[in-house]
């Protein structure tokens, strides 16, 4: 492979799309997250929401697929405006990559990420932030290699009950 091809989604990379979220999260999530959780994860459901939402179209997040040299789909991500409740900053932010679990360690979440930063930083973002699971050292190790550190920050959400922690990791965009 002589690496991936990054590219904006379109409506007809929705499917794939969720397909590599949701297998996504019930890989790397196993064990941080209850089990009952990720098993009820669904990709078809999943597709809906995410078809409503492309459909819907709203200024800010950019959507972006990684393909292979055969042309097939193999990793997403998606940046937009760091949100800090309901205001944007002007910082940027990555909100979530996947990549197909047969490809990891293979490039696909570099040229993804690599591609946001790029994307960031020209539009004039100062830095970009993004949170991962405490627990996810493998997308920890991923995220520091590139640059990115923990910057102190951290919440917890509630999945199924059970509190789930999170560190938001920066990266300085300009300079």
């Amino acid at each position: 492979m002589s690496g991936p091809r990054v590219r904006e989604m379109t409506l007809a990379d929705c499917d794939r799309v969720s397909e590599i979220r949701v297998r996504g999260w019930q890989s790397a999530y196993r064990g941080l997250m209850p089990q009952s959780h990720l098993d009820g994860l669904s990709v078809a459901e999943d597709a809906g929401r995410r078809r409503a939402l492309f459909a819907r179209a709203p200024a800010g997040p950019v959507n972006l697929v990684a393909e292979d040299d055969a042309g097939d789909l193999v990793g997403w991500a998606c940046h937009g405006p760091y949100r800090e409740g309901e205001r944007r900053t002007e910082d940027a932010e990555l909100y979530a990559i996947y990549v197909d679990s047969g490809r990891l360690g293979s490039g696909v979440g570099r040229a993804l990420l690599g591609e946001s930063v790029r994307r960031c930083a020209a539009a004039g973002h100062p830095r970009m932030l993004l949170w991962v699971l405490e627990g996810n050292a493998r997308a920890r190790r991923f995220y520091e290699r590139a640059g990115f550190r923990a910057d102190g920050a951290v919440e917890s959400s509630d999945v199924d009950g059970v509190a789930v922690p999170e560190v938001r990791y920066a990266r300085p965009l300009t300079g």
